[in-house]
């Protein structure tokens, strides 16, 4: 069984008949043992915070106070996993080894690059990008599937508001993506400012940090199995990067993937980049 959304005050007495409830329901299901944090979905946030408590966080992603992590060792879990997220300077032009490797690419394979100018025209790959989402997640660590109803969820949740300029598209001679990157501005600060409420003027941060920001967040980035350590992430970069010195952006923040995911981690070698944050999945038997 996995936990998802955890909170508990600095006792061990109530950490442990929390976790020992859970577990005890979980067993009545016929399950062997729990772990977590894990949502629904990889596109709910999971982990618990381990590095990097002084550093500001997507709103996608959980935060928790250190001593959770106390409460866990003491608990009887131990590490499953752990997702890593990276700080990345913003170069003043694109690496010339990455520059190099999207002229190859495009040449070798017969894609091309969608440059949408409107939000509308990425909306008709939504379904798409997602359905080759699941593919390309499919055998990384707690991954569930998104039903069609939850890609159509997602889609107006995240496809309202982008900005067409930070989302990259890698479309192949029969019109599917085999390649994305889906990064808006970060919102972190502004939902500061806005107190956590919207209205009545909340709203205004928000819109403001849409607009005006240095700071992006990188929250969904794949590429199809059939061409993954094909070059494909350095065209999703390519185009990423160059939108970002368009925009002034100076800093990109990765959600957070896992330590062991060489394919998705073995680009920021091109960069200026830092691991700046660590989140943990924790497993106990019963």
């Amino acid at each position: 069984m996995r936990f998802g959304w955890i909170d508990f005050i600095d006792d061990y007495e109530v950490s442990g008949k929390l976790i020992e409830t859970v577990s005890e329901w979980g067993r009545s299901k016929g399950m062997s043992g729990i772990h977590g944090p894990l949502g629904f979905t990889d596109m709910d946030p999971e982990g618990m915070l381990i590095e990097g408590f002084d550093q500001i966080s997507s709103l996608a992603a959980i935060y928790n106070f250190p001593y959770y992590n106390d409460h866990m060792v003491r608990l009887g879990f131990r590490k499953a996993t752990d997702w890593v997220q990276l700080e990345i300077r913003v170069p003043g032009e694109i690496p010339e080894k990455v520059e190099r490797m999207t002229r190859i690419v495009l040449k070798k394979y017969d894609l091309h690059l969608l440059k949408p100018r409107k939000a509308k025209e990425i909306r008709p790959y939504a379904t798409k990008m997602f359905t080759m989402y699941n593919e390309a997640f499919q055998d990384l660590y707690g991954f569930t599937a998104l039903t069609k109803k939850q890609m159509d969820v997602y889609t107006q949740q995240y496809f309202g508001f982008i900005r067409p300029e930070f989302v990259s598209l890698v479309i192949d001679s029969k019109d599917d993506v085999v390649g994305f990157g889906l990064t808006m501005p970060s919102l972190s600060l502004a939902l500061q400012k806005a107190n956590g409420s919207l209205f009545p003027f909340g709203f205004l941060h928000l819109l403001r940090a849409m607009r005006k920001n240095d700071t992006i967040h990188m929250y969904l980035i794949g590429v199809r199995p059939d061409y993954q350590g094909k070059g494909i992430l350095a065209m999703v970069y390519q185009e990423l990067t160059k939108a970002y010195i368009d925009a002034g952006i100076k800093v990109a923040l990765t959600h957070p993937q896992l330590e062991d995911n060489n394919k998705a981690l073995s680009i920021w070698k091109n960069y200026d980049a830092r691991v700046n944050i660590k989140r943990r999945c924790w497993v106990r038997d019963f």
